[in-house]
């Protein structure tokens, strides 16, 4: 399983509006799209496939902008990538009928088992790991000096 360039930045821009999600900050496109580096144009598509999902809302006006419609920790990454990709990653895919040889078989099995084991990670994982792995990183990067 490979991440999409359009997975990346869409979960990249929720990331960015979980860290604000406890002071209740609307970001704009451009805010989000300036520390995150995705472009403006780009983010913007994202954001409407996000917000017809589900998972962002809007509000319009001066102070307008996007936050999340649930909290970090009710979104997870599968919730996302389904979102953008729009395909059903869950739903279990039946090996091709035919002549399989008993060589070919265990190989797709084995790759079934591999989709699922990676379905599994983007289910529990939610948008507030991602938020507390990143505290982490930040606070071990930290040098304090005397």
């Amino acid at each position: 399983m490979e991440l999409s360039y359009k997975s990346e930045y869409a979960l990249l821009a929720l990331l960015e509006l979980a860290q604000h999600y406890s002071d209740g900050q609307v970001l704009r496109i451009k805010e989000i799209a300036a520390h995150q580096s995705i472009p403006d144009r780009y983010l913007e598509q994202l954001l409407a496939t996000l917000r017809r999902q589900g998972l962002v809302r809007s509000q319009r006006g001066s102070k307008g902008g996007y936050f999340l419609a649930r909290a970090p920790w009710q979104i997870s990454l599968l919730d996302v990538i389904q979102a953008i990709e729009g395909e059903d990653l869950t739903r279990s895919r039946d090996l091709p009928s035919g002549d399989l040889t008993p060589e070919r078989e265990v190989l797709l099995k084995a790759w079934q088992d591999a989709q699922a084991a990676a379905v599994a990670i983007l289910q529990k994982t939610t948008l507030q790991d991602l938020c507390d792995r990143q505290a982490q990183q930040q606070q071990a990067r930290l040098m304090y000096y005397i």
